[in-house]
């Protein structure tokens, strides 16, 4: 069973994500509890209920949703930096690790022929019909050029067999250890052996409801 995520680590995890100063976000918490409502870095906080021991709160960027959840007023009532301590959790580390394994991958954009070590995240835009052919290894196998793009361009990406049903298209991909060719004067990327494909999960809203606390009724 998943160890259920407590108030301080989940209020840690928003804090890191939104990159808003978990100090000042206690705060605002504090502040919206009173007055209905605060701001903190690029959030807004409003306090939406509350009952004898919680009080709860909906957080937005922009309009948009982020975040709704529950926190005990005995919580809101700690001295110090409550939110602070909680920086160094599990969910913390995960997110921060993910991220800073988004922050070496390549735009499509900056893909140059020749390229080894590939490391990309994109969008499945097209997987024409495969083709059977006959390879130097003298086996056949199917074979197809899929269009995959991100915010900064697209690019073939030649899928062999197996790797064909793997995707879909409007799938989130992420590539590891391709390489960049050319091939009939178009770009290409490649999986080698040592490269791996694997579709991921793109978030419908930025915080999994699974990750939500769980506060006592």
């Amino acid at each position: 069973m998943r160890k259920k995520t407590s108030t301080g680590e989940y209020l840690a995890f928003i804090s890191v994500k939104y990159e808003v100063d978990p100090d000042k976000f206690f705060l605002a918490l504090i502040m919206a509890a009173e007055n209905q409502k605060a701001t903190s870095g690029n959030l807004t906080i409003e306090c939406r209920g509350k009952t004898e021991d919680k009080a709860m709160f909906l957080i937005s960027k922009d309009s948009k949703v982020v975040a709704q959840f529950s926190v005990l007023k005995e919580f809101l009532m700690e001295q110090g930096s409550p939110i602070r301590s909680y920086m160094d959790t599990n969910m913390v580390r995960r997110f921060l690790a993910r991220k800073n394994m988004r922050s070496f991958m390549l735009p499509i954009r900056d893909l140059r022929m020749g390229m080894r070590q590939v490391s990309l995240r994109a969008k499945v835009l097209e997987i024409p019909k495969s083709k059977l052919v006959y390879t130097r290894y003298g086996n056949y196998a199917s074979v197809t050029n899929a269009l995959i793009a991100d915010e900064t361009g697209t690019i073939r990406l030649c899928l062999w067999n197996e790797q064909i049903s793997s995707i879909s298209t409007g799938d989130t991909i992420q590539l590891k250890n391709a390489r960049t060719s050319v091939f009939r004067g178009q770009r290409q990327l490649c999986i080698g052996k040592n490269g791996s494909l694997s579709s991921i999960e793109e978030p419908i809203t930025p915080i999994e409801r699974s990750l939500l606390p769980q506060v006592p009724v």
